[in-house]
This record gives structure tokens, sequence and C-alpha cells, in this order.
């Protein structure tokens, strides 16, 4: 089960682009296309003919035109034409409600009336000239909820990430995890360590000594419904840590927009997003590249924790004080979704009464 009143990631503009983009989100299928005005539409991908995909198609003067036998579907949902038929009359699919924001595509899948823009939450990363932002997407065959356990808890940098960003210094910092409102923050810090390979690239980068004590923190922040934004960097030591000033410090602010596709599967949406030398294209080329390779030692130890479980689906998984932002962030989601079901009982039997 996914929360659907929420607002999630679908795309990026250049899937768009030139072709219409099947993608299911939340276990629903939908199909993303410009319309004629090129605002970002989207809607079932079903075609109410023959069942055939409509992302399987193309996008004419605005209208999505099944691929299969020419019915052309508009952005509300409603059967618009066909050569030689009349489909007035045919059933509508869904449409979604559907914003472009940030550098994405947004969507909400579940009650359309219900889609606030004002819900959306704000990253400055993404608006503000002073900040560079590279990133990519991964198609990852796991529960969504194990990639915000992995990210709310980075102890498992110093194994899986060993030769990029893990270091000792990791598991000897204990984390600490609090619960604001519906925001779950874990921070890490390490003081008057040596940074590893990824920080000393970095600290080049800003004309750092690589090979200085640093001060290194780690605060990753949950908010729902499945989205990871991840505080990093390191500072010369005794300089301040997290509010050095600028001129002594490396940071980051790793991104993580989960999108569940069905309950073993999710779409990543990752990058990261700096606040120095933002006028830099080739430093942020090869930030995204390093940090796809991070990103990607990810994947086959998610892909085969889930194989795991499915294949031990009895078996009690233990929880250490390292696990209490993940723990905490599926409480969050546990809650979340008992409220939307309850909203939607209410619902369906206040139309029962009506109908009546």
């Amino acid at each position: 089960m996914f929360i659907k009143n929420a607002w999630y990631v679908a795309c990026t503009p250049d899937e768009i682009e030139s072709k219409p983009l099947g993608r299911t989100i939340c276990g629903e299928k939908m199909a993303f296309y410009r319309d004629e005005t090129g605002t970002a539409v989207a809607v079932e991908d079903f075609c109410p003919h023959r069942g055939a995909p409509l992302s399987l198609g193309y996008v004419e003067d605005g209208k999505l035109v099944c691929g299969y036998h020419g019915l052309a579907m508009g952005s509300d949902g409603k059967a618009a034409s066909m050569p030689l038929q009349r489909v007035r009359a045919f059933p509508c699919v869904k449409s979604y409600a559907v914003i472009e924001r940030y550098g994405f595509i947004w969507v909400w899948p579940g009650e359309k009336a219900l889609a606030d823009p004002a819900k959306m939450h704000h990253y400055e990363w993404a608006e503000s000239d002073e900040w560079a932002y590279g990133g990519g997407l991964y198609h990852i065959h796991c529960d969504y909820k194990l990639m915000i356990d992995n990210l709310m808890d980075l102890t498992h940098e110093t194994y899986v990430h060993s030769t990029s960003i893990g270091q000792k210094e990791i598991d000897e910092a204990a984390p600490e995890t609090k619960v604001d409102g519906e925001q779950v923050l874990t921070l890490r810090e390490m003081e008057g360590i040596k940074a590893p390979p990824f920080w000393q690239m970095a600290m080049r980068a800003n004309d750092l000594d690589p090979e200085a004590s640093v001060d290194r923190w780690q605060i990753c922040r949950f908010t729902p419904p499945s989205h990871v934004m991840i505080d990093v960097g390191v500072a010369l030591a005794g300089k301040g840590g997290i509010n050095a000033d600028q001129k002594d410090r490396a940071s980051s602010v790793v991104v993580d927009f989960i999108t569940p596709e069905t309950e073993t599967s999710h779409w990543y949406f990752w990058g990261m997003a700096r606040n120095f030398k933002a006028d830099d294209a080739e430093l942020t080329a090869s930030i995204r590249e390093g940090q796809g390779k991070i990103f990607g030692e990810d994947l086959e130890m998610l892909e085969r924790q889930q194989a795991n479980l499915l294949q031990w689906p009895e078996r009690e998984l233990l929880k250490l004080n390292i696990d209490a932002g993940g723990v905490q962030s599926r409480r969050i989601i546990d809650r979340l979704l008992a409220e939307e079901q309850h909203a939607d009982v209410i619902a369906s039997d206040a139309q029962r009464r009506n109908v009546s």
C-alpha cells in the first residue's frame, strides 16, 4: 500500500520531450506527455477501446493518440476522436494532477480534487543560482521503504562505499535521531578526522587542502511520502563544522526522491546539489559521475536484500540504535496510510448514503 494523496517525482522533462512516457507509480499505470499548451499532463495508461497502453502512441495537436487504432484522448481522460468512429460516449480514463517544478515533473496519484501545490516542499537548491545540481535515475527492484532505511542510516557507507565516502569513523560516531512533526532527522558528526576520497576531491575543488584534518557531518531528513534530503560535508577541523564559513568547508545536499512503483520496486531520482563553484559545469559533471557510482553500489545490496526478505518473510529483523531513523520514518508512513484509508472509508460511506 502507498500514500497516494501526496506529490511524487514522476519523471524529468527530457523524458517526455519527444514522445509519451509510460510509468507505473504507486501501482498505477500512467502515461505522461505534453498537451497543446506544452503543459505536462498524465492519464491512465489504458486505451478504453481495446486496453492498449496509450504511452505506446504519439502526441498530435495536444491529444494522446493510441498507437493501436488511433483513438485520440484528451488530458481530461475523455476520448476526443477516432477515424470514422463516434467516441464521445466512450468511458473516461483516470487523469492525474501534475506539476512541473524544481526541474522535475510531479504527480499526485490519489484524489485529483485533493491535489494541493502548497503541500509540495520547498527546495532552495533548485531555485537559486548559487546552487548547482546534477543527478540521475535508477530503477531499483526493492520496496521503496528499504531505500528509506538505507538513506536514514548511513552506517552502511563504511562497508558498501569503502572506497569513496566510507570510513571507520562513521561506525564510531553514534547517530542522534529525533522526530519533528512529520519530519525525521538523523544527525551524525565526526571531529578531527581525515576526509575519505570523495570528500578529498570536493575539498580540492573548493581550494582546500585535501590532506587537512576535518570535521564531518551527515544530517538525514525524511519527509513524507518518501523523500530524503541529506546535508553532508566536511570543514577544516576546528572551524565550526556545519556552521563553518564557506571558505573553510565543502558541503552539499544529497537529493533522494524515492517514488514507489510496486510493492517490490521503485524509481530512485538521485542527485547532489552544492553551493560552491556553482558555475563550474565540469565539476558538476564530475560529481554527478562519482555520485552515480556510489548510488549504484547500493543497488545490488538492496535488490538482494529484497530477494532474501521475499524468500524468508517469517524472519524477524533486528532493530538497533542505528535503525532509529528508518523505524521512525516507517511509523510516519504507516500513520499517514491509516489516516488516508480511514478518510477513504468515510467518503465511500457518505457516497453510498447519498446514492440510497
